[in-house]
């Protein structure tokens, strides 16, 4: 199911927020390429929110340990992190932004 999450204005290039659906929170990255990217907002080292981290063309840096994250793939890509995070499909449609998300 496509979930709307906001105009794509209200993201900043280079730039991320983090939703929440439900109780699950969401990473929502505008590369400085402009392309928009969703993944779990939670490093998969520890309790961390990714969506705080630093946006370096199609990557997201853990600001506390410095795990590296894939945009596209959720892999990481340093230590400490060894585990991937889930990523969402994104669908921009008339300036508004909608991820794929099943509960």
């Amino acid at each position: 199911m496509a979930v709307r999450i906001c105009a794509l204005d209200d993201i900043g290039t280079g730039k991320a927020i983090r939703v929440k659906i439900g109780d699950h929170a969401i990473a929502i990255v505008r590369t400085p390429a402009g392309e928009v990217k969703a993944l779990d907002d939670k490093c998969s080292h520890g309790e961390i929110s990714l969506s705080e981290g630093f946006v370096d063309n199609e990557t997201v840096e853990c600001w506390a340990h410095g795990a590296k994250f894939d945009l596209n793939t959720g892999k990481p890509l340093s230590l400490p992190a060894y585990e991937p995070v889930a990523t969402y499909e994104v669908i921009i449609e008339n300036g508004d932004i909608f991820i794929e998300y099943e509960d």
